[in-house]
């Protein structure tokens, strides 16, 4: 007969103790899509939610150290490991800006800017 270690919080990965705190980690597998959706509305949602998280930093910087190739990514949203500084529709730009098309500017942490 097996014997389960006994749990222990020390053991498990600091990386891991921050995505328990996520905001988005409540929503289950549900909200993958939203984070890695090219729709300009599924992407300003994303955005919001991690506007108000607790771990937007440790998940920004985790991000950046993993140059993560897509997706929104402690409120920044991630192309080919780089953080776009905006994202339109596919086609000719309207003469006027939809408010719908508008993601939210959340701004990056002076320590990361540089990076």
């Amino acid at each position: 007969m097996l014997i389960a270690p006994e749990y222990d919080a020390q053991d498990e990965p600091e990386e891991q103790t921050w995505q328990a705190e996520a905001l988005c980690a409540t929503g289950g597998a549900g909200l993958t899509a939203l984070f890695f959706s090219e729709e300009l509305q599924d992407i300003a949602a994303a955005k919001r939610l991690c506007a108000d998280c607790p771990v937007l930093v440790p998940c920004l910087e985790g991000a950046m150290a993993r140059r993560e190739p897509w997706g929104v990514w402690g409120g920044q949203l991630f192309l080919n490991g780089k953080i776009l500084a905006s994202k339109r529709r596919r086609g000719r730009p309207p003469k006027v800006a939809r408010p719908e098309d508008q993601l939210p500017d959340i701004p990056i942490p002076e320590h990361l800017r540089s990076a």
